[in-house]
């Protein structure tokens, strides 16, 4: 058997202004916002569905500021959030870019790199889990490395492929499965989620074996 575990490590946040600076930049209109690119780096609100900030996170636009018709802006944060902005809408945040001339704010910054890691621990116990622990503390540092959540899980030792499958068993010209390769291991599919419209199939691994003649 062996015992499934999560692990996930942050960088520090020992000091709030560790994570942030502050900038000098200039609130845009609709008007300026349609005249953007994807590559124009802009800034809004870093608060998410789970976490509140009161200062701004760096973003692009997710298509040009001219393809939008109507309704708000949608960006994409440097921290993989999507958020839609109404930026002349006062009760929001807005859309800022930098500008000498502007007014300060707050903008937040990356501390450092969230891991998420699944690891496979051969007969693995309460002792070697904790050593592999202390063995990334040792090093990364220690208040580096945080065990955020910890999951154990018994796995049969043995190869599964993970597929995934169109939801509704939709069937292709040939006649075979609509289905795309995802991984080797089935523990995986505990912490993904399926593409939309698709489900994942657990089977059996089977080898490629490749039988083609040589000389």
């Amino acid at each position: 058997m062996i015992d499934f575990s999560v692990i996930r490590g942050c960088g520090t946040e020992k000091e709030r202004d560790m994570n942030t600076k502050k900038i000098t930049a200039r609130r845009l209109t609709a008007e300026d916002v349609a005249q953007l690119g994807v590559a124009d780096q802009i800034f809004v609100s870093a608060s998410t569905e789970d976490l509140s900030f009161e200062c701004h996170a760096p973003a692009s636009l997710t298509r040009p500021g001219k393809d939008f018709e109507g309704g708000s802006f949608v960006a994409k944060t440097v921290f993989g959030e999507t958020v839609h902005v109404l930026p002349d809408s006062e009760e929001e945040p807005g859309v800022w870019v930098e500008d000498g001339k502007g007014e300060e704010i707050e903008v937040l910054e990356s501390a450092g790199v969230l891991l998420d890691l699944a690891l496979f621990v051969p007969g693995g116990d309460a002792e070697s889990l904790g050593k592999l622990y202390a063995a990334a503390r040792k090093a990364f540092g220690e208040g580096v490395v945080q065990r955020w959540s910890e999951d154990s899980v018994a796995v049969p030792d043995v190869k599964i492929d993970l597929f995934e499958e169109r939801a509704r068993g939709r069937k292709s010209a040939s006649s075979e499965r609509d289905r795309r390769f995802v991984d080797i291991y089935p523990t995986r599919a505990k912490y993904l989620e399926p593409s939309d419209g698709w489900r994942f199939v657990q089977e059996l691994h089977k080898p490629v074996v490749d039988d083609t003649p040589t000389i």
